[in-house]
This record gives structure tokens, sequence and C-alpha cells, in this order.
């Protein structure tokens, strides 16, 4: 299986053109999706991967961001995929969005890189300091709801989002 050569590690320079294929894929085939949080293809690379650097640190943090750490799933060269490790919750990420969000680049789904990338995920949570994490899905979101109950998560509730009525799963998995 092509998943045994997957990397989960921190976006670096040399992925500039394998991580711009991966925004304009969504941004084409799932443009309400955001694969890239802050990108700007008008600041230079080198500063993008920088800021994320400094976010995983609690600097320039946008908005209501937390501390992250934003890693890429690669397979080769190839970003196949991206995983956000929130260090704490807000009022939102504790509902809706979780410790642990990940995605998977629309041309490389069903070939187990969410699962592995999400495995790998948890030794790095718990390094972090964070014991249990909450991942979430939407409620018509089977594959996610797979990978995540493939990884041990243990089924909390439904929420639906204010505003857009999404309803979202929330799991817990310990790390």
């Amino acid at each position: 299986m092509e998943t045994s050569r997957l990397k989960l590690r921190p976006l670096i320079v040399a992925d500039e053109l394998s991580f711009r294929r991966a925004v304009d894929e969504f941004k084409a085939k799932e443009p309400d999706w955001l694969f890239a949080f802050h990108f700007d293809d008008s600041v230079a690379f080198v500063d993008y991967v920088r800021r994320l650097d400094g976010w995983s640190r609690g600097q320039e943090l946008p908005g209501n961001f937390v501390p992250n750490t934003f890693l890429v799933g690669v397979v080769g060269r190839t970003i196949v995929g991206r995983v956000s490790i929130r260090h704490e919750l807000n009022a939102y990420l504790s509902k809706y969005g979780g410790h642990v969000g990940y995605g998977v680049v629309p041309s490389r789904r069903n070939r187990g890189y969410a699962s592995q990338m999400l495995r790998l995920t948890l030794p790095i949570a718990a390094r972090l300091g964070i014991a249990r994490v909450l991942v979430t899905c939407d409620e018509d979101n089977s594959a996610s709801r797979r990978v995540i109950e493939k990884a041990g998560g243990v089924f909390e509730n439904v929420m639906q989002a204010p505003g857009t009525g999404v309803l979202t799963r929330r799991y817990w998995i310990e790390t």
C-alpha cells in the first residue's frame, strides 16, 4: 500500500510547487474547504512557511486562531494532504473544530492517507501535552467518520453549528 511511504512533517520552502498544486486542486474541487490557512499567492512562499512555524509557538496568530502545528502528508516530494493540530481549544473549536483537522487532496483519496495521517498525528499531539484529542467531522462525511473511528475515536455527540446548520459529529481519541 502507498501509505507506507507517507511522511508527516512541517511545510518547507521546497514544497512550494506541490503545495500550490494541492491548494489549486482544493479550490477547483472543494472551494468551500480550506486546505491552506491564510495563504496568499502574493506573499513570498518562504514568508508563509515562516508564518506557519510562528503559529506553532503562538506568534502572530490571526483572528480567532490558537497556537497550532500545520503539517503536510507527503509521499516522495508530493503533498497528498495536511493536518492541523490545535494546541488548545477556544469556544468554537471545543464544539465544532476540535484539536485535529485534516484533509487529503481530492485526487489522492481512497488510498488510506487520511487514516495514516491521523494515526501519525496522535503521538505528536501527546508530545504537545494533549492527552485526549477532540476530532470532528460533518455528519454526512462517512469517509471521515470511518477514519476517526478506525483511529479509536469514541463518539460523544452531534452538535449543530450556529448560522450554517451543519451537523458536526464529535469524537475523542486518547493519545
